[in-house]
């Protein structure tokens, strides 16, 4: 059996991320017709016993042809604005092909804040699962709107990988408007297919990833990368493939060589780890010397001051920050038992000198194992 039927053959819930260069072009704004192919697929799926969720880009898009706009705003008002006219406009066209095929959708927006904040987080889990339960397929967008820092960088690639881990979705489909990672740039002339597999994201596979989308869109294939380290990272599988491609979506679960497979890690991690890892903003970084990285990276040990050599960033007591190697590498990321200013202070002392330097000692260890996650 082939990598990808046996990945795919009992899956049971799916993300499908759409991108604007799917849906729009600068001279009709939202295509009707597009959309509807994409609902048929989703509606087919949805169908056959599977669980279903929509994150959606287009709303730009949308305001854009409403507003009579010839180029993407380039301040943040006028996105906020051309978003608060489309999204509406961009939902109806969802909500009108779905009736038509008699299935239910239900309208999320959604701002990192909601992801950053744990109780917010849970709340929007409990709401998508329930709507999962009730058979109602959950229609995704950023809410651009209000989104400020997320709105500049098309993160609705990102969105669409924290909703994956936040269902606990087994699958990521990104359709953009190209057929998946190439070795070079389709959009400069270069001929070629798309590389069907990558079995880890390395810095080689960083340099492949271009620039910002096209008028309409934000997106490029950096963010893709992005969504995909926090996909496979997490155990689960991640695709990009052409939306416009016919039957794309039941393609891809029938195991075709469709777009580029980003195969996920072997161990799965827990659904607070991916919390912790992906979702939560990094504060702050702390460097260890190499007997507290291979404490940490093999011997599931927890972090301790003794083996900190360098803090950077300002982070409170509960903030995530990560865990940086000799080699000035990423390799954990946790949540901090100590604020910044206290970490300097005690960066390379033993355990048992803490209270006498700080006044106080809450927790031995600066990271614990269990708020800790090694990527």
């Amino acid at each position: 059996m082939s990598v990808r039927k046996e990945l795919f053959k009992d899956i049971g819930r799916v993300v499908i991320k759409v991108g604007t260069a799917v849906l729009a072009s600068p001279s009709i704004g939202i295509d009707g017709k597009r959309i509807e192919k994409i609902v048929d697929e989703i509606v087919a799926l949805h169908r056959s016993n599977r669980e279903v969720i929509l994150v959606t880009s287009g709303a730009i898009g949308a305001g854009m042809k409403a507003l009579g706009l010839k180029e993407r705003p380039r301040t943040l008002p006028g996105k906020q604005a051309a978003a608060a006219v489309g999204q509406s406009r961009l939902m109806h066209l969802y909500e009108r092909s779905f009736r038509k095929r008699e299935c239910l959708v239900a309208q999320i927006l959604l701002t990192r804040d909601d992801f950053n904040d744990r109780k917010r987080y849970l709340n929007a889990r409990h709401t998508l699962m329930t709507l999962l339960k009730l058979k109602v397929i959950p229609v995704i967008n950023e809410n651009d709107s209000v989104a400020v820092e997320e709105i500049k960088f098309g993160e609705n690639d990102v969105l669409s990988a924290l909703v994956t881990n936040l269902v606990g979705a087994e699958l990521l489909i990104i359709l953009s408007n190209i057929d998946g990672l190439y070795l070079t740039d389709p959009g400069k002339g270069m001929k070629g297919n798309p590389i069907s597999l990558i079995e880890k994201i390395d810095s080689k596979t960083e340099t492949l990833a271009g620039g910002p989308g096209g008028i309409t869109s934000t997106g490029g294939m950096y963010t893709k990368l992005q969504a995909a380290r926090i996909v496979t990272n997490s155990g689960e599988p991640m695709i990009i493939a052409n939306g416009k491609t016919p039957h794309v979506i039941r393609r891809i679960l029938e195991g075709e060589e469709v777009g580029t497979l980003f195969l996920p890690r072997k161990e799965k991690i827990t659904s607070r780890k991916r919390w912790i890892a992906f979702t939560r903003r990094r504060c702050g970084k702390v460097f260890v010397d190499e007997g507290a990285r291979e404490a940490l990276r093999f011997k599931g040990k927890s972090l301790l001051p003794s083996g900190i050599v360098k803090v950077e960033g300002n982070f409170a007591e509960g903030d995530m920050v990560s865990v940086v190697g000799g080699s000035e590498e990423e390799f954990a990321r946790g949540l901090s038992n100590y604020s910044s200013s206290d970490v300097e202070k005690v960066k390379g002392v033993r355990t048992k000198d803490v209270k006498a330097i700080l006044g106080y000692k809450y927790y031995d260890e600066v990271i614990h194992r269990d708020n800790l996650v090694i990527l």
